[in-house]
């Protein structure tokens, strides 16, 4: 990796030393997140889980129903009587916030439409189940997105903190680590440079002060 050329000074190192104290702080904090995120992760991924073998059940229990029913009723009349809906189905969708990252909130609600789409004489009691079952099963499909999506959200966060962490674990600290000790010693270096400058100064002033008092005699 190629080094940044820096001014060799203590004011260019006071400053660098700064931004690694703040550089190792974020780091901290960034790590912190990103285990924390990785907790919730994981317990939303367990969440999902749980959700789809829930769900899976109750749609196979609706498959299930619905087959009866199609097996004792006409498929022209099944399919009238699931024509006109008996409900109406008004989703809401917002967004919350965890740890920083939006997440999706689902709520659902359900409006009775007056009367029957079909009469109690004409069916087979299999199709009312298969309906029951379907509308029972709704709020839990509707977790299922809500968990899914989350875990979806969630994950990129967390792939981004990860990145930002190592970024500043692999490349800016220690990029800023070996400009401070590149400056370090070339400030050590120029100090003994200075003092063996003095040193030579000083043993010519004392030679040329010998010479004159020996000169002198």
């Amino acid at each position: 990796m190629a080094q940044k050329m820096v001014n060799p000074t203590r004011m260019e190192l006071g400053r660098l030393k700064q931004r690694l104290r703040t550089a190792q702080r974020g780091h901290k904090l960034l790590k912190d997140k990103r285990d924390e995120m990785m907790r919730r992760l994981l317990e939303q991924v367990r969440r999902a889980r749980t959700l789809r073998q829930e769900t899976a059940r109750m749609l196979a229990a609706v498959r299930a129903a619905q087959s009866e029913a199609a097996a004792a009723l006409s498929p022209a009349f099944l399919a009238g009587a699931l024509l006109c809906p008996a409900q109406t189905l008004h989703l809401e969708t917002q967004v919350r916030s965890a740890m920083g990252v939006a997440l999706p909130a689902f709520s659902l609600s359900v409006q009775a439409q007056p009367g029957q789409p079909y009469g109690y004489a004409q069916t087979d009691g299999a199709l009312d189940e298969a309906l029951s079952r379907l509308h029972a099963a709704l709020p839990k499909l509707l977790a299922l997105a809500e968990a899914e999506k989350t875990v979806h959200c969630m994950a990129r966060e967390l792939e981004a903190a990860r990145r930002r962490v190592n970024a500043l674990e692999y490349v800016l600290i220690p990029e800023l680590q070996e400009q401070i000790r590149r400056i370090s010693m070339k400030l050590e270096e120029n100090e003994r440079g200075n003092l063996v400058r003095l040193m030579k100064v000083k043993e010519l002033v004392l030679a040329e002060a010998r010479t004159q008092r020996f000169g002198g005699q």
